[in-house]
């Protein structure tokens, strides 16, 4: 039974039961599942390459004749996509030129002039647009494969619908969050303006901290943003990008990271400079983490999780950024629009998925970039006052999705039903064939609500 397809969508778990049609050779490799589908995962036949760019296999005959058995491990492929497993072959996790090289940049940083630093990250991030996979600017390889999942479940069964619980509470089609990593202190004394910015718009966002070296974290700062109904997250522990460097003393900044969190109130984590290793999330004792970008091409650490929805890594749930940060778009890539945002939330909307927006109070400052960011919150507002987006808090879309996990859809005198905590703001839809694809039937629509 795939566990990451009943967390996905909910369903009756009859519809989870992917059967692997022989034994996995070899190492994972990329493939195609179709001419729109990349994949990463061992298969029967050990056909996949170590490069996404090199990719000659296409599976779905094999998929096609094996008369609904699957060349590979449905559980394995969405692992692999969403814990960043596809990066290992030029992520080199352990090389010592490239720890020895990000040492020494965070060393001398705080030395840097500004002009200077974003020279050097453009020069590291040379060719970005070249990177064949992920998708830019959003990729919704997962989403994509979740739903021809359901559509050979379907088949399987000779059904041509199957319920599940909606994504989102309330009927909504989608749902936004707004966070903001607190990096120095001019950004630290920015909060209370962006704050106030925020709140023009009717957003309560998220302000994630960094407790330790870079500025003092009194009681009466962290009231000054909760009391206001906003929240208070841990940002890394220094925000040196050596947490994840070695393992040993990642578990060691982890316990000091869990006992902030505690110290805090906050049950929500993001790491310095987005760096992360999925697979170590088991020493975090947060309900959720917010550090995997969606496409993470003009990141220091390449890859990303290739879906729009948030899902569990153990029992963490993952709220992925979904849109590019404000320092990549106005630093990096020198744009003061919103049109990339545009795109993205256009296309993550298309998808049904979480709009994560990352805006740093320390690149705000500036009229030019406040006003581009002012703008994204009209457009953000557009969205959510048509009754079309949910705009929690990040603990809030966090909560909802560990309920949503453990709800149930039971059929009782001749109609399905729901059944566990928070129930009352759950909706059922139902996946259903359309052409070659699947698409949603939301009962508050009564139309498809997604996309290819």
């Amino acid at each position: 039974m795939s566990q990451h397809f009943l967390d996905y969508y909910r369903c009756p778990e009859n519809y989870a039961n992917f059967k692997t049609s022989g034994p996995l050779s070899g190492e994972p490799g990329f493939f195609r599942w179709g001419q729109d589908t990349l994949c990463y995962a061992r298969t029967v036949s050990g056909v996949g390459v170590s490069q996404a760019d090199h990719v000659t296999h296409d599976l779905l005959e094999d998929i096609e004749r094996s008369g609904g058995s699957l060349p590979f491990d449905a559980d394995e492929l969405l692992e692999n996509l969403q814990r960043e497993r596809y990066t290992a072959h030029f992520r080199n996790p352990g090389k010592l030129s490239h720890a020895l090289v990000r040492k020494i940049y965070y060393l001398i940083r705080p030395l840097l002039a500004v002009p200077v630093r974003k020279h050097l990250q453009r020069i590291s991030l040379r060719n970005w647009d070249k990177i064949p996979f992920p998708q830019w600017p959003v990729d919704c390889t997962v989403d994509r494969i979740h739903r021809k999942l359901m559509a050979d479940a379907m088949r399987a069964q000779g059904v041509e619908k199957v319920p599940f619980i909606w994504f989102w509470p309330d009927n909504y089609e989608t749902s936004i969050i707004i966070t903001h990593d607190v990096e120095d202190p001019p950004g630290k004394d920015f909060c209370g303006r962006l704050m106030d910015v925020d709140e023009s718009f009717g957003f309560r966002s998220s302000f994630q901290v960094v407790p330790e070296v870079r500025y003092p974290v009194s009681k009466q700062y962290l009231e000054s943003i909760t009391s206001r109904g906003f929240e208070v997250n841990v940002h890394d522990l220094t925000h040196d990008g050596r947490l994840y460097a070695k393992y040993d003393e990642f578990l060691r900044r982890a316990k000091r990271i869990n006992q902030y969190g505690h110290d805090f109130g906050a049950v929500g984590f993001r790491s310095g400079i987005l760096y992360r290793n999925a697979d170590w999330y088991g020493a975090f004792e947060f309900l959720y983490d917010m550090s995997i970008p969606n496409v993470a091409h003009l990141d220091p650490q390449r890859g990303g999780c290739c879906t729009v929805k948030p899902y569990f890594i153990g029992n963490i749930v993952e709220l992925p950024v979904t849109c590019t940060q404000d320092y990549t778009l106005f630093h990096i890539l020198q744009d003061y629009s919103i049109d990339l945002w545009k795109t993205q939330v256009a296309r993550i909307v298309a998808q049904n998925g979480l709009v994560s927006i990352l805006v740093h109070p320390d690149y705000i400052i500036e009229p030019r970039a406040q006003g581009v960011y002012k703008s994204l919150l009209a457009h953000l507002a557009e969205l959510r006052d048509a009754g079309r987006a949910w705009a929690p808090l990040p603990r809030e879309a966090a909560e909802w999705w560990h309920m949503r996990r453990k709800m149930q859809l039971v059929f009782n005198n001749g109609e399905w039903h729901i059944e566990g905590e928070g129930k009352e703001r759950a909706t059922i839809a139902y996946a259903c064939v359309s052409g070659d694809e699947v698409a949603y039937i939301h009962p508050s629509s009564k139309t498809n609500l997604v996309a290819s």
